[in-house]
């Protein structure tokens, strides 16, 4: 398989929401079983109920920038708590232990290079239909995982197979 043969899978993500800290294991499972043939695209939902999540994104969109998203976005997760307790410097945190440059994601929290990137996301989810997280669209397909995760992994790679072969 090439890069990109399969559809997309998008993850919506809140970075404070503890469902999509345990979302990750699907996600992370679908990439050892289809590599780079399968693209995981992060797209931000941040719910107005986690009071750090809007940041987080940001925070999160500048590592991406620096080429280390997967990374903080993984690290960041397995801290949901923490972020909801220490808020801002977590990220900050976060950003060091994964080896990104920790004044610029400062500075891009700070002077909101990232905003546009986080509305657009927050909007088309509305505009499909996600209304919380984490939620997947492949092919077209919304699978919400707010309510639980149970059989969406295998739901995925449904989709993902009939894909293959059409």
């Amino acid at each position: 398989m090439i890069d990109g043969s399969l559809p997309r899978l998008e993850f919506w993500c809140d970075l404070q929401c503890p469902d999509c800290h345990a979302a990750l294991d699907d996600v992370r499972a679908l990439r050892a079983r289809y590599g780079d043939a399968l693209s995981v695209e992060l797209r931000h939902f941040p719910l107005e109920k986690h009071k750090h999540a809007y940041a987080a994104a940001e925070a999160a969109e500048e590592a991406f920038a620096q080429g280390l998203g997967w990374p903080f976005v993984e690290a960041l997760l397995a801290r949901t708590e923490e972020l909801g307790t220490r808020g801002q410097q977590v990220l900050l945190d976060v950003a060091g232990e994964v080896g990104a440059d920790v004044d610029e994601v400062d500075t891009a929290l700070i002077d909101g290079r990232h905003m546009l990137t986080v509305d657009a996301d927050q909007a088309e989810g509305k505009a499909i239909g996600v209304t919380g997280t984490p939620t997947y669209v492949i092919g077209g397909r919304r699978l919400d995982g707010g309510r639980s995760q149970d059989g969406l992994r295998a739901e995925i790679t449904a989709a993902i197979e009939a894909a293959k072969g059409s």
